[in-house]
């Protein structure tokens, strides 16, 4: 399971029109991809590690501050550019495996007690976001 954290003063999804999921306020924006080979196991990690991160100003985590994340899945984090110019999804997991460990993360956020906002999995989806410093890490699980 990979993410890309972004510490963010606000950021929103946006699905045909409608925002679907938004932070306002200082926050995380997770793009979240899962492997083809990741299990269940993999998400309380990701979730601990998401909730407890500490990126927010002063070097506390959402968890200490209270402040809310917006989870939106992105397969195309295990995309493959080595090759050619065409990326390879091969490693990133079908979407009847992905979105169900997608789910459990943000279910392992709320029962830690995390503000959690979301996208719509498998939509497409304009995701909006206004970076605090910018300040942006990996996180591999």
């Amino acid at each position: 399971m990979r993410a890309v954290a972004t510490r963010v003063s606000r950021a929103s999804v946006t699905v045909d029109g409608a925002v679907v999921g938004a932070v306002d306020g200082p926050g995380l924006l997770v793009l979240l991809g899962v492997h083809r080979d990741d299990t269940a196991a993999a998400a309380p990690v990701m979730a601990r590690k998401l909730y407890e991160l500490r990126i927010l100003d002063g070097e506390r985590s959402c968890a200490e501050a209270g402040a809310p994340l917006l989870v939106v899945s992105q397969f195309t984090l295990y995309g493959d550019t080595r090759k050619g110019r065409r990326p390879s999804w091969t490693a990133a997991a079908r979407p009847e495996h992905a979105e169900p460990l997608v789910d459990a993360v943000v279910a392992a956020l709320r029962e830690r007690g995390a503000h959690v906002e979301t996208g719509v999995f498998g939509a497409r989806m304009a995701v909006e976001s206004v970076n605090d410093g910018p300040f942006t890490v990996l996180i591999d699980v």
